[in-house]
């Protein structure tokens, strides 16, 4: 069990609203009802209380322990019976009592005579008031000996005059019982009834108060130090595969919870939160939620002046620090450029309205032109300044919703400042003059490339980027590649040195950017789930400590890609690092020593993908080509690991499921070969030459395991074990063809099939398909090899 030692001030709990089905072979929103708590008090997860925490959760296990004992109590009188069926206990009783109750309805007297057995019937009994508590043996012999003279003699008179069916009562009543049988028979049964139905209740009422006692365990006083007030809830309404999204947050000021759904914000309450989030009652349900201390200054109602958070950013690390800073001032630049495009486009609402007027005091003293023609052209202009202001407006709300991640959202700014007419219009120039700086401004325009040149193309991590339709060499499935990712938030980061100090200087900056992101990355230890050393080549360097030379200019080959050619400013940091390329001479870099190392990484991607392609198709049970490639990945893998056990994947992984596969084809051709037909036969036998004997002697004469070599012996036993079966002799004179081959362990003749071609350089997320494929063979568990 893991303690908090310290809180942080939010705390946020991801819902797990999804699951993957896998007889659909898809994605699924899980619609289940969970209900949440405005607040809830984290004093039972802090190390200062872990002792009064544990006592209470020993006190909580043995409740719970009673309440199980209870509950098996309760089962038996609520589920009681010995056969195939249970019934409670109460009702057998009552459908009992109600037997015993029964009496024949009240005939002619001619029917009477024609039914003797009609006086043994009696009315029913009233029930007795009091309880009995004790029936003597002596009353309990002579009830028995009653019932059997009655049965002795109903059977016997039963055998001298059987009974037509035609007098059989319509429906089940006692019959040859005496009133004081019957009456003995109604008291047992309602005490009974009376002491079941006691007993039932009291086990309930115990069960109820043990699960109070532990509903109450954690009010102590003591453990409500620490609140933690619900401050965001993020809502998802719709299916796996579609949906929209909104968010709930709790304004301090306003004491109320305000609804944020697109650009629409409205207050709401919590009954409306609670019918969007709990789910169970529509599609939509929350899936995020997030808690805050309202006790730390963070979110103090007195923190206006902000020195708390600026206490906070100083005790950050540098880099930190430095990323803050340069993140504030990029937003105070977008703010600034915001506020300077809606003054120029007031300026140009002014200014077109101020020429309206000059051009009808013009044509009212007989100008030039005509009337007609000055309000055609003053039309026109201000129609143009009115388009160019709109546009402007766009440009200026897109580019300050964007994050700074968007590094194509100034360069596509800056290209519709190009494209803009003259500022300033003097009002005293005559109407020619401003006629020809119209149809300049148009032909400008004209010239720009249109906005449907530039499309917005969302990249992981990354955000939004803005590419041009002419952007030499882009290949969008480059761009989704985590290595690529990364470079273009380095771009973007140093997208303000680039402005301010050039394309080299920028250049230096996205570097150092890149590589200490990466070389952060290369500290983190591999799991099946997560292994950094896919996203990057550089990681796989890194981590097996390559020469600085191959690193460096591995990083710099990255900047020179021709898939950074969707900006401006992307293309020119992409023409410096190419010709920083070419400066690189032959004795700064060793190209044969740089061409293995990459060689060794393009290999450890393609075990990779043969192990990741063994366990989906182990996962689709498609056992005999889920074989293959793991034997193919094993067997690479063992030439990287002997240059460094950081050069390859994890062996012991592989050979888990390698053993599985193998062990589940020899049960497949086991039972084909034990079906007698001989397709089957053919069938299993085949799996066996091709794959299962050819793979056990590359396991036996490499470095086996005790697991494996278990394994191997089980199905050759199994096999073996045929040799004292009675057979036919077909069957016979194949197993004995294939079985010297299964126990021989000669190396000699082995031959595999190699698996489908793969593309090992794929620059989709292995990382992703991994933790995936992992968590669906084994759960949200991490894999532990033994």
């Amino acid at each position: 069990m893991r303690w908090f030692t310290k809180l942080p001030p939010v705390l946020t709990f991801e819902l797990s609203r999804f699951e993957f089905n896998q007889s659909l072979g898809q994605p699924e929103k899980i619609h289940n009802k969970l209900e949440f708590p405005q607040i809830i008090y984290m004093d039972r997860f802090i190390y200062g209380n872990k002792e009064l925490i544990q006592a209470k959760r020993e006190k909580i296990k043995k409740l719970k322990d009673q309440i199980a004992v209870l509950q098996q109590k309760l089962e038996r009188y609520t589920r009681y019976g010995s056969g195939v069926g249970h019934f409670p206990l109460p009702d057998m009783l009552q459908y009992v009592l109600e037997f015993a109750s029964t009496r024949l309805p009240t005939v002619a007297p001619s029917t009477q005579a024609l039914t003797p057995t009609a006086e043994c019937q009696t009315s029913e009994t009233p029930r007795a008031q009091s309880r009995v508590t004790v029936i003597q043996a002596e009353s309990a012999r002579g009830v028995a000996s009653s019932l059997a003279t009655s049965h002795q003699g109903l059977v016997n008179k039963s055998l001298q005059s059987p009974r037509p069916p035609v007098e059989m009562p319509e429906y089940p009543i006692p019959r040859q019982i005496t009133k004081d049988e019957i009456s003995l028979v109604m008291t047992c049964l309602q005490r009974w009834r009376e002491e079941v139905e006691q007993d039932i209740e009291e086990l309930k009422n115990s069960i109820a108060l043990l699960s109070q006692s532990i509903d109450q365990m954690y009010s102590d006083p003591l453990l409500h130090q620490v609140p933690f007030h619900l401050h965001a809830v993020l809502v998802h309404e719709g299916q796996a595969n579609a949906g929209h999204y909104w968010a709930y947050i709790y304004n301090q000021p306003r004491k109320s919870w305000l609804k944020y759904n697109d650009i629409s914000v409205t207050e709401s309450s919590w009954e409306e939160l609670e019918r969007d989030s709990f789910g169970g009652l529509k599609n939509a349900s929350a899936y995020c939620l997030m808690y805050i201390n309202k006790k730390l200054p963070h979110f103090a109602a007195d923190n206006v002046d902000g020195q708390v958070h600026q206490r906070e950013v100083e005790a950050l690390p540098l880099e930190l620090q430095h990323y803050i800073q340069d993140d504030n001032w990029r937003l105070e630049q977008e703010v600034a450029e915001w506020e300077e495009q809606s003054s120029k486009m007031a300026q140009i609402d002014q200014s077109s309205s101020v020429e309206s007027q000059d051009l009808s005091s013009e044509s009212g003293q007989g100008q030039s032109c005509s009337s007609s023609s000055c309000e055609r052209m003053a039309h026109s202009l201000s129609s143009e300044h009115a388009m160019i202001a709109k546009d402007q407006t766009a440009q200026a709300i897109a580019k300050t919703a964007d994050a700074y991640e968007t590094a194509g959202g100034r360069a596509a700014l800056d290209k519709s400042k190009e494209a803009e007419p003259v500022k300033d219009l003097p009002q005293e120039a005559n109407f020619t003059t401003q006629a020809e700086e119209l149809q300049d401004a148009q032909g400008t325009e004209s010239s720009a490339p249109p906005s449907s040149q530039i499309s917005e193309v969302d990249i992981p991590s990354v955000g939004k980027i803005l590419v041009r339709s002419d952007a030499d060499e882009y290949n969008e499935e480059m761009m989704l590649s985590p290595a690529m990712q990364g470079v273009i938030l380095a771009i973007a980061k140093a997208r303000q040195t680039v402005d301010r100090d050039g394309s080299e200087a920028g250049l230096v900056k996205a570097f150092h950017e890149e590589y200490s992101r990466l070389y952060s990355l290369s500290t983190e230890t591999p799991t099946p789930q997560n292994d950094p050393r896919l996203q990057h080549v550089l990681v796989y360097l890194l981590q097996n400590n390559a020469p600085k030379q191959v690193v460096e200019r591995t990083l710099l080959e990255q900047f020179a890609d021709k898939n950074l050619s969707y900006d401006e400013r992307s293309i020119s940091i992409m023409k410096v690092a190419r010709a920083k390329l070419k400066e690189i001479g032959p004795d700064e870099v060793d190209m044969e020593e740089y061409k293995k190392w990459h060689e060794d990484y393009s290999l450890f991607r393609k075990v990779s993908i043969y192990l990741l392609t063994g366990l989906e198709l182990y996962q689709n049970k498609q056992y005999y080509e889920a074989l293959t490639y793991l034997v193919y990945a094993y067997q690479s893998n063992m030439a990287l690991r002997m240059k460094g056990p950081k050069r390859g994947a994890d062996a012991s992984l592989i050979a888990v499921y390698r053993r599985k596969c193998l062990m589940k084809l020899n049960d497949a051709a086991a039972a084909l070969f034990e079906s007698s037909n001989e397709l089957n036969v053919d069938e299993g036998v085949n799996i066996l030459n091709e794959l299962i004997i050819p793979c056990m002697h590359l396991i036996i004469n490499n470095d086996i395991s005790k697991d494996d070599l278990d394994a191997i012996e089980v199905m050759r036993s199994r096999w073996c074990a045929y040799l004292g079966k009675d057979m036919n002799e077909d069957l016979q004179l194949k197993l004995g063809e294939f079985l010297p081959r299964l126990l021989d362990c000669s190396p000699e003749g082995v031959v595999l099939k190699e698996p489908p071609k793969i593309r090992p350089n794929s620059p989709y997320d292995l990382c992703s398909r991994f933790a995936a494929v992992m968590e669906s063979i084994h759960g949200a568990s991490t894999v532990t090899v033994n």
